[in-house]
């Protein structure tokens, strides 16, 4: 082995720490790639983002495992303690090295047997160790991704690395990290996490952790915290110098240790979906005046509600002003003082205006919750109240909405996700639905995605796909599917895409006298109540994306004896990765289940896209006079509508997502001389 293979080999067995070799804040550095690893990228990306997965390797990695349990087992409590400290001490020593990933897994397993009464399987043990490789385990819905985590987030820690569990939401912070803290104390390890609405010293003291649970957005704000203190600084040297003259070192004054080891669960949701939007660090600014101006914006827009002055543009959420509209703007703001005076900026801002009385919706884009407006989540229909949008648009839809108008904000610090994420020195994560967006994680964020064997067979029936002409016969539809599953003393979860439609759906099984419970942004406190009772023989639940991700729907004895959980999703959703999500909710862990997926011509989707070929097909339907019922004919034809709308929408945010990382480049390239871009 030549010493530059060695130098890389023992490189990646560092287990990298704030400290002398790593620094006080450890990130890896934004490095340039030049023209000939850009090349060689693109030649072997088809075959670097997935990785099969490795059967002897995986299997002589299980061996061990067992051979090592197997001892582990008969030890007693005092042993195991003392066997801990060793395997501790060891990892910290000598690094990560595969016989001591070994140990420490079956040092793990053990422990959760005797804390938890829970035992890994082989399938969370492969992915355990994929993540501990630095590459993206795919593991199917309902496989224990939250025990799986357990392996690389203690491993790690071990090693004395920080550890950041990335999720996706509060509830599945709080959730797992109390669930999991047992084996973490056992292990003699501190775990701590990080939600909205915590003090800066509780973060702090969060961060200070082994292990911390967080969601990617609390994280990345901190993060931006951090660097406004560090951008005084410009090397490691410096900060160093400055404990020496400061009566509060600047290790006191930062929120987190670093950015050294990273565990992402539902790491497409977070790396992908979320990617879409920057991170944006903001103060309020308070101003009579802005207020006023957003007041009268509004107020110009609606006397220019008129299809000939604007043209709306749903794909971009965006609205353009006619040559008449212009005109008119120009008459109704003649007498007008200030800032419309100007052509170009009241133009603006009157089109922005128009965006928010037209393009966005309540109950699909935001709901108004005690007289404010929350933003919701389009990928998993949650509610985000300390987020806002732009330019003033959150300002005017508060004014659309009668509500009371916020400060506008100015932004202090941004960072986008993909940057945010390569700047860690080891990254690895796991989710259920990876394959479909494994170039671009590979491409953007060098991971590789390798697929995880079940533990158990899966037994997921699918009915059938349903698709109506219109909304109403689509709603009839899912209500006569939900009665009947029913009568079978199957629970039954109906999937939605917007809060609109699961509150309408839930008003036709009131109508009918179906029991059931609704699962939204409005109701998102509810969520573990209404899970936990979601597999009930007989039970139907409404949801929203936000169900579909994180969340175990267990079945009991007959729930499972009528067949499992039936699951009906009523739309196709922007990503084929969310529908698969909500899919996953039934059979899960080799427990009996089914879906079916009944949708309409007239989904946002399809009418956004396809308005002409819907209006044809319904003549054609028309014309048949109904005599082959209600459903779509030619089928072929409809679904490939349907579906087509949904691959246009996937390439639609994947260009955003590109154009955001070519911002980043630029703004890099244009600030460079001034250190870092946030």
């Amino acid at each position: 082995m030549s010493g530059h293979q060695l130098a890389r080999q023992n490189q990646s067995l560092l287990a990298p720490h704030p400290g002398v070799c790593f620094g006080l804040y450890p990130t890896k550095k934004q490095q340039k790639t030049d023209w000939y690893q850009a090349m060689l990228s693109r030649f072997t990306k088809l075959r670097a983002d997935i990785v099969k997965p490795h059967r002897r390797a995986h299997q002589a990695m299980l061996d061990r495992v067992h051979t090592n349990h197997k001892i582990i087992e008969t030890m007693s409590d005092a042993a195991l303690d003392k066997w801990i400290v060793d395997i501790k001490c060891r990892l910290h020593s000598k690094g990560l090295k595969e016989e001591l990933i070994c140990r420490a897994f079956a040092t793990i397993k053990e422990v959760a047997k005797r804390e938890l009464g829970m035992s890994h399987y082989d399938s969370q043990l492969q992915g355990g160790w994929i993540m501990m490789q630095g590459m993206i385990a795919e593991m199917q819905t309902g496989e224990g991704k939250t025990l799986a985590a357990t392996l690389p987030a203690s491993c790690a820690a071990m090693a004395n690395m920080p550890v950041h569990v990335v999720t996706v939401n509060d509830y599945l912070v709080l959730r797992d990290a109390e669930l999991m803290r047992p084996v973490y104390t056992r292990l003699g390890l501190t775990v701590g996490y990080v939600i909205e609405g915590m003090s800066e010293l509780e973060r702090q003291q969060a961060y200070r952790c082994d292990i911390t649970y967080c969601t990617s957005k609390q994280l990345v704000f901190d993060y931006l915290r951090d660097r406004m203190i560090l951008k005084e600084f410009n090397t490691e040297l410096d900060i160093k110098l400055s404990s020496l003259y400061s009566a509060t070192p600047i290790q006191d004054k930062l929120l987190l240790q670093g950015l050294s080891f990273a565990v992402v669960d539902e790491v497409d949701s977070v790396l992908i979906d979320e990617a879409r939007t920057p991170l944006i660090l903001s103060c309020k600014s308070e101003s009579n005046q802005q207020e006023e101006l957003h007041r009268e914006a509004v107020w110009l827009a609606k006397q220019l509600d008129n299809g000939l002055y604007y043209q709306v543009d749903l794909k971009s959420k965006q609205v353009k002003l006619t040559e008449q509209g212009e005109n008119y703007l120009k008459e109704l703001t003649v007498n007008m003082s200030g800032i419309w005076r100007g052509e170009r900026k009241s133009k603006v801002l009157v089109q922005q205006a128009l965006s928010a009385l037209h393009c966005y919706r309540k109950d699909i884009n935001y709901i108004v919750e005690e007289g404010k407006i929350v933003i919701i989540d389009e990928n998993t229909g949650r509610s985000m109240p300390d987020r806002s949008w732009e330019a003033g648009l959150h300002q005017m839809i508060e004014e659309k909405e009668g509500c009371e108008q916020t400060g506008q904000n100015q932004t202090i610090a941004r960072i986008s996700y993909q940057r945010f994420f390569s700047r860690y020195l080891r990254l690895s994560g796991m989710t259920g639905t990876a394959l479909e967006v494994a170039g671009e994680i590979w491409g953007t964020y060098g991971l590789a995605v390798s697929q995880v064997p079940t533990h158990k067979p899966p037994q997921r029936r699918y009915d059938k796909t349903y698709i109506y002409y219109t909304h109403e016969e689509k709603w009839q539809a899912v209500v006569d599917e939900a009665i009947e599953q029913q009568t079978q003393n199957r629970p039954v979860l109906i999937g939605t895409r917007t809060v609109k439609d699961s509150e309408y759906i839930s008003e036709l099984l009131t109508l009918k006298n179906i029991e059931h419970q609704v699962l939204n942004a409005k109701h998102h406190k509810l969520e573990a109540e209404v899970i936990s009772k979601a597999g009930l023989a007989g039970r139907v639940t409404v949801a929203t994306n936000m169900a579909g991700r994180g969340t175990d729907i267990k079945l009991d004895q007959a729930a499972a004896e009528a067949g499992g959980l039936h699951v009906i999703c009523c739309e196709k959703n922007d990503s084929s990765r969310v529908d698969r999500q909500l899919i996953g909710r039934c059979a899960r862990q080799g427990d009996p289940g089914s879906y079916k997926v009944i949708c309409s011509l007239e989904d946002d989707a399809v009418i956004k896209y396809f308005s002409k070929f819907t209006l044809m097909l319904l003549e054609y339907q028309n014309q048949r006079q109904l005599t082959q019922g209600k459903t779509v004919r030619p089928y072929w034809l409809a679904s490939i509508l349907i579906n087509v709308s949904q691959k246009i929408i996937e390439f639609n945010h994947r260009q955003i997502r590109k154009s955001m990382l070519k911002i980043d480049e630029q703004r890099e390239s244009m600030l460079a001389f001034t250190g870092e871009t946030e």
